[in-house]
């Protein structure tokens, strides 16, 4: 009780239930009062089903979601520390039992019966660790508003749905092969352990779940039980999540309890009225399902910041693609009206991000704005604007990001 008042717990802070349960043993839970020393509650705002704190430095709450305040990154290393890492919920964080979990593989891709798996059992299996950013793929959606003028359906995130952490566990090939996947088989389905989805006007969904191809689930899939170097947290997906490196966050399944195994394409809400683009840039239908996350870059700075003329500010950043690595970064701080190469700090790897600095001493008060456009090893640059699509997925124009000297 002593570390939590002054705040120096644990890393993640301390949760209300485990608070309350301090309290308990002290007798003096029933007069748990609205805010202790040092504002520990006040600057924790509530989000529907979300376990760890949500400090409002570093949280910015969305419904049933949170999104990084991108600034507060400044602060930390190339992996993004749990207490840092945006929450996607579709509905709630369920917190399971991880030695009653399992994990049920089944379906006609299969050569035989179905296999159920435990976290023993996955643990058992040669151990893969990946750097991997995980992002949603509405992530930047608010921009469609307010820098193109059109806006798009769903929460309105700026650049804070991401993070990029190290992710330990088995490969899903392995357990796939485990299982007895046959030659034949083309998806595969794993499916959440998440309360199921109701949407707005009452249709029950079901459990979250979204299928991959074959190809890509016996590539570099994990089913993860680490996070960091410690054990999955509830947020992010505990006991056992897929990471599917490079593809838009929908595909990295949280709290995985059973995957189908198919050998006919299979389809969810999650590939056909969601995680498509629609709009009068696309067919009626829609297009295929979306894979790959895109190419985004964004200024480790708070938004409309006041920095001081004529002193020399060192502006930081970040860079991700998912189609191939970060081979460049430049920065124009006048508008776009003239550009310059930043300075790497991190060596570019596939479906990870890069960090970047570069120096600026600003003359002229008044408002302008920073802009951060990424190359990658493809050969693609960020583009000037992003084609709209009503449901607001997969922006990548470079942001500008205003600011105002002072």
């Amino acid at each position: 009780m002593r570390q939590w008042l002054v705040g120096r717990a644990r890393a993640d802070g301390v949760a209300r239930r485990d608070l309350l349960k301090l309290l308990a043993a002290a007798g003096l839970a029933t007069g748990l009062p609205a805010a202790l020393p040092g504002a520990a509650l006040a600057v924790t705002p509530a989000a529907p089903g979300i376990v760890k704190p949500l400090p409002e430095e570093l949280f910015t709450v969305r419904g049933t979601n949170a999104e990084t305040n991108f600034a507060s990154l400044a602060a930390t290393g190339h992996s993004t520390p749990v207490s840092h890492f945006f929450v996607r919920n579709h509905t709630a964080t369920p917190e399971l039992d991880p030695q009653a979990w399992q994990l049920h593989v089944w379906g006609d891709g299969l050569a035989g019966k179905s296999r159920t798996f435990t976290l023993a059992d996955l643990k058992r299996l040669p151990t893969v660790t990946r750097s991997s950013f995980v992002e949603c793929a509405g992530n930047g959606r608010s921009f469609y508003a307010g820098q193109q003028g059109r806006s798009a359906e769903g929460t309105a995130w700026t650049l804070g749905a991401i993070g990029s952490a190290r992710w330990r566990g088995a490969r899903l090939a392995d357990v796939l092969r485990l299982a007895g996947i046959r030659r034949d088989a083309v998806d595969i389905l794993p499916r959440g352990l998440d309360p199921d989805y109701v949407t707005a006007d009452g249709t029950n969904l079901g459990h979250v779940r979204r299928p991959l191809p074959v190809s890509k689930a016996l590539d570099d899939v994990i089913l993860a039980y680490e996070m960091n170097g410690e054990p999955l947290p509830p947020d992010h997906g505990a006991p056992v999540r897929c990471v599917v490196p490079s593809w838009i966050g929908i595909a990295s399944i949280k709290w995985v309890g059973d995957i189908e195994v198919s050998r006919q394409p299979l389809f969810s809400p999650w590939n056909t009225d969601f995680y498509r683009l629609f709009g009068d840039a696309y067919p009626p239908g829609g297009s295929t399902p979306l894979t790959r996350q895109t190419l985004k870059s964004a200024f480790e700075l708070p938004w409309n910041a006041r920095l001081a003329a004529h002193t020399g500010h060192r502006l930081t950043g970040r860079s991700w693609s998912g189609a191939g690595t970060v081979a460049r970064v430049d920065i124009s701080t006048d508008g776009g009206g003239t550009w310059h190469r930043a300075q790497l700090h991190d060596t570019p790897r596939r479906a990870d991000w890069v960090r970047w600095s570069t120096r600026w001493y600003p003359t002229t008060k008044g408002p302008t704005e920073l802009l951060a456009r990424a190359t990658d090893s493809t050969g693609r640059t960020q583009p000037r604007t992003t084609v709209h699509n009503t449901q607001g997925y997969l922006f990548d124009a470079v942001v500008r990001h205003a600011v105002t000297v002072v």
